[in-house]
């Protein structure tokens, strides 16, 4: 008599999934969209990055009442600094609170890359960048008399490119970060020394040679002499192009770094 023999289960393959594009223009945008429906359910948030710098402009114009000549000097240099802090502190925060909230795996768990995710922040805040940028440059240019030789809209211009580079280092440094505090402990890292080394305060020049060499290649340190070449020349200038593309092509060097490091959850 034989004896029957049980058929040996086989284990269902598993399913290997479907590759996905590294950017994909439909997945990026709902990604912004997403983003974009969130943040305006938090007046707060809008408020932070509308106003404060418009406020902090508008105090500076006061604070050098008596000396019309100083705002002048400083403050096309500030009008690109203080968007780039802002949005490096909003953004960072945001997406750091998505991470640790789970949100950020379910993304991932779905058919979106790193690239379509980190694209899709970077437009959404860019959007609100250039609403923010265009509110602090007009109200520099046009009600606090702001004098600049070259064209306001060169100022807007960097005043954008600052703003996506803060988005850029923020969406960078918050997958480095396992809390919101940490998020905002970089900023004394990344932002303070930039704020120092960028010709604000004195001239590059006029530095010890070390923090000289250090400040030519942080990208703050273009975006001041950049918005100064607006200041001094009517027409744009070569070296105006050249900083404008510095910080353009810093900010999506950082957006690139920020897709290859973005992981699924905080450890």
């Amino acid at each position: 008599m034989t004896t029957p023999t049980t058929p040996t289960p086989t284990r269902a393959a598993t399913p290997t999934p479907a590759p996905t594009r590294p950017l994909s223009l439909s997945r990026t945008t709902a990604t912004a969209a997403r983003v974009l429906r969130q943040l305006s359910h938090d007046p707060r948030t809008i408020a932070l990055l509308m106003l404060i710098p418009c406020v902090m402009l508008f105090l500076l114009r006061y604070v050098f009442d008596g000396s019309p000549r100083t705002f002048d000097n400083i403050g096309a240099s500030l009008l690109g600094i203080f968007p780039l802090i802002t949005m490096f502190l909003v953004t960072s925060i945001a997406t750091l609170r998505e991470r640790t909230s789970g949100t950020l795996e379910r993304l991932l768990a779905m058919p979106l890359g790193k690239g379509d995710l980190i694209a899709g922040y970077a437009l959404a805040f860019g959007a609100l960048a250039v609403v923010q940028s265009a509110l602090a440059t007009g109200l520099a240019v046009w009600f606090l008399d702001l004098d600049v030789t070259g064209s306001p809209w060169l100022l807007l211009l960097v005043a954008l490119l600052d703003a996506l580079l803060g988005t850029a280092l923020g969406l960078f440094v918050s997958a480095f970060a396992a809390s919101e505090f940490q998020a905002v402990q970089f900023m004394p890292a990344v932002i303070f020394p930039q704020l120092l080394l960028c010709g604000l305060f004195t001239p590059r020049d006029d530095m010890h040679p070390a923090l000289e060499a250090v400040s030519d290649v942080l990208p703050m340190s273009y975006a001041v002499d950049g918005m100064n070449e607006v200041l001094r020349h009517t027409d744009m200038t070569a070296a105006f192009v050249r900083d404008a593309l510095i910080v353009a092509g810093c900010a999506l060097l950082v957006l690139t770094l920020g897709a290859a490091t973005l992981k699924r959850r905080t450890a």
